[in-house]
């Protein structure tokens, strides 16, 4: 089957590699500090980051990265709000099934938004995604659900209403040939929001975490705010403005792969048969998903 892998899909895998691994740096972090103060810190720190990359040719923001930068700002401090909270009391294993999910859940609100519904086999290549999920991360066994798990479900809801979005309001853009949305000015803005509120919500808590985080912590919150959400945001951002929210939804997909793989190297957990077995229909699902995806994309652009 023959396909070719852009420069947004390589950033999006980017972006589902070091986001495999915000989750253990999450759990190691949330016994230093409430989980709020931890997306203060994140989106702060990440504005930062993009700061000094905006700094150099300081591209003019417009009138529509203002709003759509407060909105997806917003949007975003709560999904992952949602997704931190709930991984702080769920397990890491059930957190990883329910947020692949959003596999499923993004083509079908993409082709109902676009009123064109993508093909039957590529589908079938997101449920495939989603066993192998399952069977990647079912190694370790499931904690019984609770409130955590509730939490991580709405957040995968409310991660593909954010993915859509974005795709719909960036792709129509360009379409209409008006001025294009700035990957490195939306993200920005989106830092700056969900920083400033998520601080407000308890300014003395980060405070007093800034005091008392020893070197390790530093380390993992720079690893969460420079990799994971400056160029995690702006990967995402500048990727799926390249291709389409469901493509973007399956290569974020092997988000999975990449978690475990770093639980497992850098965590000491196992990982028997099943769980390499999984991984294995991931990528495989991908790969045969992306290829469907981008000839269907290709098939609309030439009629």
């Amino acid at each position: 089957m023959r396909f070719s892998v852009s420069k947004g899909d390589l950033l999006l895998l980017s972006v589902a590699m070091v986001w495999g691994g915000s989750y253990l740096a999450v759990k190691v972090l949330s016994a230093a500090g409430p989980w709020m103060t931890i997306l203060a810190l994140r989106f702060l720190l990440g504005a930062v980051f993009i700061g000094v990359f905006w700094l150099k040719d300081k591209p003019k923001i417009t009138r529509k990265e203002m709003w759509m930068g407060f909105a997806f700002g917003l949007s975003h401090l709560f999904v992952l709000s949602l997704e931190t909270s709930g991984v702080s009391i769920t397990s890491a294993t059930n957190a990883g099934l329910i947020i692949s999910l959003s596999i499923i859940f993004t083509p079908v609100l993409e082709s109902a938004w676009r009123r064109s519904w993508l093909p039957p086999t590529f589908f079938v290549a997101t449920v495939m995604a989603v066993v192998g999920s399952l069977l990647l991360i079912t190694g370790n066994g499931f904690v019984n659900p609770n409130l955590g798990d509730a939490l991580v479900l709405g957040a995968a809801l409310f991660r593909t209403i954010h993915v859509v979005a974005i795709g719909h309001l960036t792709q129509t853009s360009q379409a209409k040939q008006v001025e294009p949305v700035s990957p490195i000015n939306l993200s920005l803005l989106q830092c700056v929001v969900a920083g400033t509120l998520s601080f407000l919500w308890n300014p003395a808590d980060v405070v007093h975490v800034v005091q008392n985080y020893d070197l390790r912590d530093w380390l993992l919150m720079g690893f969460l705010s420079l990799f994971c959400t400056a160029l995690g945001f702006v990967g995402l951002n500048w990727g799926i403005k390249h291709t389409s929210a469901s493509r973007t939804s399956l290569l974020l997909g092997t988000e999975p792969v990449f978690a475990t793989g770093i639980a497992v190297f850098l965590g000491g957990e196992a990982m028997g048969p099943i769980g390499f077995l999984g991984g294995a229909v991931i990528v495989a699902a991908t790969y045969w998903g992306q290829a469907i995806e981008q000839r269907y994309r290709l098939a609309k652009s030439a009629t």
